[in-house]
Order: structure tokens, then sequence, then C-alpha cells
């Protein structure tokens, strides 16, 4: 099991903390959830039939520890909402991983703002199609939902994003220029 785990934690490790990184955008709370995860993992792996890939078990796992945490907390539903003001952000480690110096450009700060007008499921396939660039049968698999609840659940976030972008920047939020949000 060691040398399993091992592998596990080698190959999906980081992808696991950027999805919860993204999920709770708090650098700290993501270390303590990926534990959370690989606690669960080492538990359960046994049971693990291998009817889905490693990956998507594992964010299966990563998914449900992310929403045990958010009901765990006082006040969750807000504390969701909160979760991707990247500008109230105060990140602690003098080395930002590169999706940290990604989001300093104009038009990702502004994606992740529009977020937060996104449901958390909505959220939850963004991140896994765009950022952790997961297929739409690999989301369905980890989600444990249809693909074609993926497809739609990914049509309407999409749809809130560009409708939410194109009114900040119709008020001159980002210098007039207009922003693509791509399928």
């Amino acid at each position: 099991m060691d040398s399993v785990f091992d592998e596990l934690y080698r190959k999906y490790h980081h992808d696991v903390f950027q999805f919860l990184y993204y999920m709770v955008n708090n650098r700290e709370q993501a270390e303590d959830l990926v534990q959370e995860v690989y606690i669960r993992v080492l538990k359960s792996y046994k049971q693990f039939e291998g009817k889905s890939s490693e990956k998507t078990w594992l964010f299966s796992i990563a998914r449900n520890v992310a929403i045990d945490s958010f009901r765990k907390q006082k006040n969750w539903r807000q504390r969701i909402l909160e979760k991707f003001d990247w500008s109230t952000q105060q990140v602690k480690d003098d080395s930002p991983i590169p999706e940290e110096i990604t989001l300093q450009r104009e038009e990702l700060q502004l994606i992740y703002h529009c977020l937060n007008d996104c449901t958390v499921d909505q959220k939850m396939v963004v991140i896994m199609r765009y950022i952790q660039e997961l297929s739409i049968a690999e989301t369905a698999e980890a989600l444990g939902w249809t693909e074609s609840k993926v497809k739609t659940t990914q049509h309407r976030a999409l749809k809130a994003l560009r409708q939410k972008m194109e009114g900040i920047i119709d008020k001159g939020g980002i210098r007039g220029e207009k922003v693509r949000v791509e399928r």
C-alpha cells in the first residue's frame, strides 16, 4: 500500500491541492483539506474497485472533503460565496504557485471575480474542466453526475460568467475590452 499511496501522492498531489485551493481560496485550509483527502484515501483504498480512474476517484474524495469543510464552517453558504474574492487573499508564502502569478492578469482576475455569481456546482465544474483540464466524462465521474448534467452545468456557468463579465466591461471595469469565455 505504501508504494501505491506514494505513487498516487506523487502523481496527483498538486492537482488535488490546486482544486481545493480554488474551492476554499486559502492556502493553509487547502493544505489541511489535502491531508484529509489522503487520510480518506488510506482508509478506503481497499474498497477502490477500479471502476473509475484513480484521478477521478481522488477528485471525488476531494469534492466531498471540500463540501464537508463548508458544512462545518459557521455561515458556510456565505463563505462559499466569498471564496473567489482574489483581491482580499493574502498569500504568506514568498514563492507563489504558477496559478497565483497568472491571476495577476486583469482578464483572469475578472473571471475569478465573476465566479462569485456562480453556484457551488458551477464553480466545481469550471475548476475541474478548465483549471484541472478534466474531460466531461472525468468530471462527471468525479462529481457522481451524468455527462449531461456536467454539460448543462458548464453551459450555465459559462453563460453566467459571460453575462457578469460583459456587465462589468460595459461599466468600464476593464478598459472597455471585450473578454471571451471559451467553451
